[in-house]
């Protein structure tokens, strides 16, 4: 990269690799270091009276199937249900899932189901830019709504947060078929911890490593004082000098109480157990803990929903798992009275095809759907126990109420305060909304006002 960018016209004055070689930026301050590149976001400024706060993304990659979760098909037969030809019976009349969700059909009248999503994509990069963005590809890269709301809420502090908990925070990979942040740049990317929450210590990897104590973290960050060939430019070069408070953040929350938020230990061991003693319901309880203390936008990345081939055998394992850990996310945000203010969105990029695929070399797999598949929402302004929009009797096509990406994503930034018309600030100028206007030609079913 030169000394300026002009893709973003950023004075960088020296290279990122010559600042890594100079010792100045850690790893650590390095992925910390979210108020270095990129301008504020201008309009569309939080409101006092949003009804949310913060967004829990549970991102099921890969794309889940929704006839075995939120729009099962019973009568079909094993063609399309494969074994899991039952179905739960919710604590709401009227409202059934699959048969693997026992512990969420307890609790329907906590969250809301959306059976009519659509986009009509069926490869993961544009589905999953268009889920996550509402969207689809083009000569901009749109930012992801994690983006988007980190930059809001940035704007609504001035830019000037004195948190070091990450306003936007992945658990634990990161997600990777997109750019989450797009033209917003690398301030608005979110923080991917690594490690694994299920671990006897979560690791957050690039902070800290498992078998470092803290006088050893003081030792190195003393090394690395000792290596920095760069004092006397710092001092003059406001990118240096940033770089430099960011890692100084960072240290900070290795060796202060905001490093404390990634310690689950601080957890009762039956919280822990509610969640579920695995990588994803750890990542769940991980994912209250940093709203709790302040971060806007969580992602809980979960692989392994890609299932062309033994679908079934992985649904064996990941839809207990799933169950366990989302159901237990929900009641505790209600029982601590965070539900109110915590939007919960359950989605992946598509569903996947109603019929299985019994032909070899498939032998019982189902492929990727993007005609019609499911999402959960819950808290943060949506009401619960409301099943909108219906797929038709095969589960293969929109029968009512299709609802787009850019409907829900729309309806959220509304719960959270912000102008769904604002406008975002491109580098090269372009007058960009925050939600895709008429003009752009993508579908919309509106705003989701039954849900709200």
């Amino acid at each position: 990269m030169n000394r300026y960018d002009h893709r973003y016209g950023l004075d960088m004055g020296l290279t990122r690799r010559q600042m890594l070689h100079s010792g100045v930026l850690s790893s650590a301050g390095f992925m910390l270091a979210s108020r270095l590149y990129a301008a504020a976001a201008s309009g569309g400024v939080l409101q006092e009276n949003a009804k949310a706060k913060a967004v829990i993304q549970v991102w099921l990659a890969g794309g889940p199937s929704h006839t075995d979760t939120f729009d099962p098909k019973p009568d079909l037969g094993s063609e399309y249900t494969g074994p899991l030809s039952d179905i739960c019976e919710t604590n709401v009349p009227g409202i059934q899932i699959g048969q693997s969700l026992p512990e969420l059909a307890k609790i329907a009248d906590k969250y809301s189901l959306i059976r009519s999503m659509t986009h009509g994509q069926n490869g993961h990069e544009t589905a999953s830019y268009l889920t996550q963005t509402g969207r689809m590809p083009g000569r901009i890269v749109h930012p992801a709504a994690g983006a988007v709301v980190n930059a809001m809420t940035d704007q609504k502090t001035d830019g000037g947060s004195s948190s070091l908990i990450p306003p936007y925070v992945v658990l634990t990979r990161p997600q990777g078929r997109f750019s989450e942040a797009g033209f917003l740049g690398i301030k608005y990317k979110p923080f991917a911890t690594g490690g694994d929450p299920n671990a006897q210590r979560f690791a957050v990897e690039g902070i800290v490593a498992p078998d470092l104590n803290e006088n050893r973290q003081l030792q190195r960050r003393e090394l690395l004082s000792q290596l920095n060939s760069l004092p006397d430019r710092i001092q003059h070069s406001t990118t240096l000098a940033s770089a430099a408070e960011s890692r100084d953040q960072a240290y900070d929350m290795i060796l202060g109480d905001t490093g404390k938020v990634f310690d689950l230990n601080q957890e009762s061991d039956d919280i822990r157990q509610r969640y579920g003693r695995t990588r994803f319901g750890q990542s769940c309880l991980a994912a209250r803990r940093l709203v709790e203390n302040g971060s806007k936008f969580v992602t809980i990345n979960d692989g392994g929903w890609d299932t062309h081939k033994d679908h079934f055998g992985v649904m064996r394992r990941k839809l207990p798992d799933l169950d366990r850990g989302l159901s237990a996310l929900i009641s505790d945000l209600d029982q601590r009275g965070m539900l109110d203010s915590t939007i919960v969105w359950c989605i992946g990029e598509f569903g996947r095809t109603p019929k299985v695929a019994m032909e070899s070399p498939w032998n019982g797999g189902r492929h990727h759907f993007g005609a019609v598949f499911s999402t959960l929402v819950a808290g943060g302004g949506f009401v619960g126990g409301q099943v909108l929009g219906q797929s038709d009797a095969k589960g293969e096509t929109v029968a009512d109420r299709p609802v787009y990406p850019t409907d829900l994503i729309g309806t959220m930034y509304e719960l959270l305060g912000i102008d769904p018309e604002a406008t975002l600030p491109h580098p090269l100028g372009y007058p960009v909304r925050i939600t895709p206007g008429q003009d752009e030609g993508l579908d919309s079913g509106g705003r989701l006002d039954e849900l709200v």
